[in-house]
């Protein structure tokens, strides 16, 4: 599976993509003990899979993107964290990863900020006999996109990203509530038992960070050249200015199933 995440995009990600408060850590380790083995499904350049290690004997970070796995193999490795495995695969490949690990014997499957690019009524099933008794799936949802927010800067954003790409953006990404019904409806379908997180915080970027997000969520065929990123920086500067600072309200929302 190629989502073309790669080259430079993967850099983007890397360096812009926002992470996670504690608070979602904290929601997390209800469900985990320090002697579990977990998998971060779509775990890209590891927002989630390095902190979770902190609170586990071992991760498995599991993305289809050979350079996010190279950065965050980099990230690990500049933090000293050596308790992580990481393996090219995607959600498909749940079946061969339990035939590895074994049945019964993984503490939580996470999945940050990806489950919209997988199968969840196929995927969700597919993970319940990995779980020891008690383990379960936690679905991480990670703030609404930059161009869907209630903000003036977002609507003047939105509005010169669709005259850019020609196209209207409406993807939520999986953050808006009927993505979030569809996912806990899933979730039960397959026979787990669903808790609901809700972590709000606010937060700030700088126009730097604001445009590096934007080009973190392009594939890399649609990633315009340097010369073009420069004219469309610009035109986002126009539209944004006089502002610098952009205020963001973050709605981060855990779904953890545990098998009944």
């Amino acid at each position: 599976m190629d989502l073309g995440f790669g080259g430079e995009v993967a850099e983007f990600y890397q360096r812009y993509r926002r992470g996670y408060p504690p608070a979602v850590f904290d929601a997390l380790a209800d469900a985990l003990t320090p002697d579990d083995t977990v998998i971060d499904l779509g775990c890209g350049t590891g927002q989630l899979t390095l902190p979770i290690a902190a609170r586990v004997r071992a991760v498995v970070g599991v993305d289809p993107e050979p350079d996010m796995l190279v950065l965050a193999r980099r990230a690990a490795r500049a933090q000293q964290v050596d308790n992580i495995s990481w393996l090219l695969g995607a959600d498909v490949d749940v079946p061969a990863l339990g035939a590895l690990l074994g049945g019964g014997t993984v503490g939580a499957v996470t999945i940050g900020q990806a489950l919209h690019w997988m199968d969840h009524d196929t995927l969700l099933p597919r993970l319940a006999p990995l779980f020891r008794k008690g383990g379960g799936v936690a679905v991480v949802t990670n703030g609404t996109p930059l161009w869907l927010q209630e903000t003036a800067w977002s609507g003047a954003l939105r509005a010169v990203l669709e005259q850019w790409r020609g196209v209207e953006l409406t993807r939520t990404c999986g953050t808006d509530a009927a993505s979030q019904r569809r996912y806990r409806d899933s979730l039960v379908a397959a026979g787990y038992e669903v808790d609901q997180t809700t972590v709000d915080y606010t937060d700030e970027m700088t126009f730097d960070e604001l445009v590096g997000g934007v080009y973190s969520t392009f594939s890399v065929d649609d990633l315009p050249a340097p010369e073009q990123r420069s004219e469309l920086t610009e035109r986002i500067r126009r539209a944004l200015h006089p502002e610098t600072r952009f205020r963001e309200d973050i709605r981060v929302t855990v779904l953890v199933g545990r098998i009944r």
